[in-house]
């Protein structure tokens, strides 16, 4: 497409193929050879310095434009004595080119030195008519500068929207493995936790060991149905549900638990992030704290986990469930910090959120 859009512009050449023609014998046949082969060249260098917007990459290729853009030259001065101030005209074309194939600082210079030769053939040479030719390799030159610097934007507009859906992509499947760690995570210990109750109940209680392996099942559906709505992406979390969850997951754990029995004072935008937090928050706790009491506390400026275990012993190796849950509280503009208790003992997860 740019070599049959550039093409086109060889009608220009007709101006010094009309001198040409004037001419008898072999100034006749070389002017024609001359222009001939000037417009084949010039429609060769189209092809071979490729899109406008990219700069040649290697030396052999730098140095291919460079030979048809001397040949050009060449050209248009072995037409000089035939044609007069119309090969003038070739300058153009070998400007454009220049502009086009050349990278950007020698362009310029290039394209200045054509600017400069003709005006000052003009001056120099006795009889030679001013054609506009100086003014068409200025305005030659900044139209296809300006194509080339279109070009550029949109090369560049193309790899940042390439970029953005990489990092789209990229950010969905941390979403991904994010929610399926923290809803397996919580889900696994809490079957781990009534599994051993149901076991301990077998001997003593069955109708409690009942109980706890109807939960089980229930557990591992809600887990498996999660696990479903997260990959598909629709998957939302509720406060009141995860306190509720938290609670049970305490009790079965043997942990006497102090949580709310309300969260309305929580801002809305915040809620999930609260409902994500009690989750991986208790879910380490029951994990690994060895704690007998956990305490949850929630307000509209943050919330904060407490338990009386080991403290942060029980956080030395906690995978990716904090770095996560950090990740989380990053994005929601809130501050994750994490500690030993208001007594020196157990272990303190704060959540700050903006006012």
């Amino acid at each position: 497409m740019r070599t049959v859009v550039g093409g086109i512009w060889l009608a220009y050449l007709g101006n010094p193929l009309g001198r040409v023609l004037g001419e008898d014998g072999w100034a006749r046949v070389a002017g024609v050879v001359l222009l001939v082969v000037f417009a084949a060249v010039y429609l060769g260098g189209l092809l071979v310095s490729g899109p406008i917007r990219r700069p040649p990459r290697r030396g052999r290729e730098l140095a291919l434009r460079g030979v048809v853009l001397v040949v050009l030259v060449a050209c248009t001065a072995l037409l000089v004595p035939i044609a007069g101030d119309q090969a003038l005209t070739c300058l153009v074309f070998v400007a454009a080119l220049s502009m086009g194939s050349l990278p950007v600082r020698w362009a310029w210079v290039t394209c200045g030195a054509l600017f400069v030769l003709a005006e000052a053939s003009l001056r120099l040479v006795p009889g030679w008519q001013d054609n506009g030719n100086g003014l068409a390799v200025v305005l030659a030159t900044l139209a296809v500068w300006g194509f080339r610097v279109a070009s550029m934007r949109q090369d560049a507009l193309v790899v940042a929207e390439r970029e953005l859906a990489e990092l789209t992509i990229e950010e969905e499947r941390s979403r991904i493995a994010r929610d399926l760690h923290d809803i397996l995570g919580h889900s696994l210990t809490v079957v781990t936790v009534k599994a051993e109750l149901a076991q301990r109940m077998l001997d003593v209680d069955l109708d409690r060991a009942r109980r706890e392996l109807v939960d089980l099942e229930r557990l591992s559906r809600d887990a498996l149905a999660d696990v479903r709505q997260t990959a598909l992406g629709v998957r939302g979390v509720s406060l009141p549900a995860e306190i509720a969850s938290a609670r049970s997951a305490l009790e079965s754990a043997g942990i006497t638990p102090d949580l709310p029995t309300v969260a309305e004072e929580v801002p809305s935008r915040y809620r999930d992030l609260y409902a994500w937090t009690v989750r991986e928050a208790v879910t380490n706790v029951v994990r690994h704290s060895g704690a007998s009491r956990c305490s949850v506390t929630v307000s509209s400026t943050g919330m904060a986990v407490e338990d009386d275990g080991v403290g942060a012993d029980h956080h030395a190796d906690p995978g990716h469930g904090l770095d996560g849950l950090r990740q989380r509280a990053r994005l929601a503009g809130a501050h994750l910090s994490t500690g030993p208790g208001t007594d020196g003992r157990g272990f303190r997860l704060t959540l700050d959120v903006p006012r």
